[in-house]
């Protein structure tokens, strides 16, 4: 045993130092061996239901179909019911009402007489006005005949030619004289004339502030407010984004514009009249008016109203519900089911109205998720959501087939 020692000592000084120069003569730093034993001993141990071969299970998803159709671009605002025409009744002359002749909150008409004042000097001046004209016309009277003597008595060289200019100046004066009463009587018919009040425009009198031997001031007690209710307005705003949409729909007679009243109050379609010619420095709003008929008085001033105004109409747009849309880091997509797979689709959103949303990107009749999309990623399969019952394995639409769902099952069970 002696006898061989020293050869097995000098034959691993030489492995070591054969190896020291290998790893000398290398650029790589020197490894230490592994075995396949030690690397199975330090491998974690596999769980059940995990490997390389595992698959995520489907997602569930209900689905759409897009549809195409047109739909209406509005513009929603709240507004306020305002009267066309609204005008505080006042006396042009200071007086005493003589008698009312209509009841508080009548349906009056244009030119109706509403009151009537004490006029009684205004007819005293209208009197003695005619009665100075009377006079004044005889005056005319004598004038002209003397005028036609002089003329006789000038043929028979009795008086001068200067006699006869005289009597016809003093026609002249008189007829000047009968011209100023005349603008004298009808000066005092346009004051009698104030002691009668008649309705401005048509409309529904308000609450009557005066009463029989009331005492007015002139063109500063209010009467009676008469306001117009049929036709009537709607004001309301709109956005300095929607003005050149607007703009475009008033011409040709106006857009189509809906008012609705709360509570159950009902629905009146009239036409944008009005926009205003500035926008607003403080709210960046435009404000406008749109016309309704209102014969039945339903639409009351001072009521507010939902205002629906359509500006235009995207013929042929694909629309899906609003409910399929995600807005992702990478922008607005919707998922589209492509032979049981979700396929991320990059949109743009055109317009969205009551749930609804026209949108390019998408082909009409496509199969679109819409409940359970966010749970989807890219590539991940999926399971059709039954109509009737909570999940089912046939899929419905396109790409949504019995082939989605069970593989799925399948692998899980395998693994």
């Amino acid at each position: 045993m002696n006898f061989f020692r020293p050869h097995f000592t000098t034959a691993c000084t030489l492995s070591v130092l054969a190896g020291l120069a290998l790893s000398g003569c290398s650029d790589k730093p020197a490894v230490p061996a592994v075995s396949a034993a030690t690397l199975a001993a330090s491998a974690p141990a596999a769980t059940p239901g995990s490997g390389a071969g595992a698959a995520s299970p489907p997602v569930s998803v209900s689905i759409v179909h897009a549809k195409q159709r047109d739909m209406a671009v509005k513009l929603n605002a709240t507004g306020t019911v305002v009267p066309l025409t609204s005008v505080d009744v006042r006396s042009q002359v200071t007086s005493t009402i003589r008698q009312v002749h209509f009841k508080e909150g009548q349906f009056v008409k244009a030119g109706q007489l509403l009151f009537t004042l004490d006029a009684r000097a205004d007819e005293a001046n209208v009197a003695k006005a005619r009665a100075q004209l009377a006079k004044d016309q005889a005056s005319l009277a004598e004038a002209k005949r003397q005028w036609e003597r002089s003329r006789q008595l000038l043929a028979q060289n009795f008086v001068s030619q200067g006699a006869v200019d005289t009597a016809q100046a003093q026609v002249d004066g008189w007829v000047a004289t009968i011209a100023a009463d005349q603008a004298a009587i009808a000066a005092s018919n346009v004051a009698l004339s104030y002691a009668r009040i008649t309705a401005p425009n048509s409309g529904r009198a308000g609450a009557v502030n005066v009463f029989a031997g009331s005492a007015v001031l002139a063109n500063q007690t209010a009467l009676v407010t008469i306001t117009q209710l049929d036709p009537i307005g709607v004001a309301f705003t709109i956005t300095q984004r929607d003005l050149s949409s607007a703009l475009t729909a008033l011409q040709g007679g106006g857009a189509k514009v809906t008012a609705t009243l709360a509570d159950g109050g009902g629905t009146f379609d009239g036409r944008l009249q009005f926009l205003d010619n500035l926008v607003d420095a403080n709210s960046g709003a435009v404000k406008a008016k749109a016309v309704f008929a209102n014969p039945a008085s339903k639409l009351w001033p001072g009521a507010f109203v939902e205002v629906q105004q359509t500006v235009a109409t995207l013929k042929d747009a694909v629309v899906v519900p609003q409910a399929c849309i995600i807005q992702s880091p990478r922008g607005t997509i919707v998922y589209v089911i492509e032979n049981g797979v979700a396929m991320p689709r990059p949109i743009k959103l055109l317009h969205a109205e009551d749930g609804e949303a026209a949108v390019s990107g998408v082909q009409p009749g496509e199969v679109v998720a819409l409940e359970g999309h966010q749970n989807l990623r890219p590539q991940a399969r999926v399971v059709v959501r039954s109509p009737d019952k909570g999940t089912s394995g046939t899929g419905q639409g396109k790409g949504a087939g019995n082939g989605a769902a069970a593989p799925a099952a399948k692998t899980s069970s395998q693994s």
